[in-house]
């Protein structure tokens, strides 16, 4: 069998490759729309475009925005060369709300225990749940809801909406593969409201004695989103 040179690949990239395809038509088949992000080469990220400056995790087309798609036809013809680290755009499906490791376990733990008990008032906060191998917790729950302002206050609280972007699994950093805590299809790609999840993020920082108070809510646009994770 004869193969081109003009994109020489090893075994291993070969199927990492395979994996983020599949990963990134699942997420697309269920609308969530995705992008390529720059893939890892060694210890930091190539997105390909001369004289990228950006060595974390980033977007590897430049009107990601605009080119974020649900298409298969063209998810599919965008990891057809290279392992592109699958992104999801975030503001459209739903949004996210990262935060520490700590805060997070707690809130997962509180949501297995108490779900179905925690009354009309608190909501379903059951949803997926991504998390990074640098300790990143991030729930995703339906678009639109801004962080309540006790929330804004905690600078390692963010919320991503609209011109942001989340790495999703399998996804590679040199620290690790992103993995899902809680599966989308262990909730049936049903998303929470945001509402619910805060009030549990509220509980278990004041648990972890940590009572934020209120100050304006800050949202994580694309430039801050790229830039914290460049850095």
């Amino acid at each position: 069998m004869q193969r081109s040179n003009r994109w020489p690949i090893g075994p291993w990239e070969y199927v990492d490759r395979l994996r983020l395809r599949r990963a990134a038509l699942r997420y697309a088949a269920h609308g969530w729309a995705v992008t390529p992000g720059a893939y890892l080469a060694g210890h930091r990220f190539a997105c390909g475009r001369a004289g990228c400056p950006i060595m974390g995790c980033h977007p590897a087309i430049e009107c990601w925005e605009e080119d974020s798609s649900t298409d298969p036809v063209r998810v599919a013809r965008w990891w057809h060369r290279r392992p592109y680290t699958v992104l999801l755009a975030t503001g459209w499906k739903f949004d996210v709300l990262e935060v520490p490791a700590a805060v997070g376990l707690r809130v997962l733990g509180a949501v297995r225990l108490h779900t179905g008990i925690l009354g009309a008032a608190a909501g379903d906060a059951r949803g997926p749940v991504a998390v990074t191998p640098s300790g990143r917790w991030m729930f995703l729950v339906r678009p639109g809801v801004d962080l309540r302002p006790e929330l804004g206050s905690c600078l390692d609280v963010l919320r991503h909406g609209r011109d942001s972007w989340i790495p999703a699994a399998p996804s590679r950093t040199p620290q690790g593969p992103v993995r899902w805590a809680v599966a989308p299809e262990q909730t049936g790609w049903q998303l929470p409201e945001s509402a619910a999840v805060q009030t549990m993020l509220l509980d278990a920082l004041e648990a972890l004695g940590r009572r934020p108070r209120p100050v304006a809510t800050v949202s994580v646009p694309r430039q801050m989103s790229t830039a914290r994770r460049a850095a």
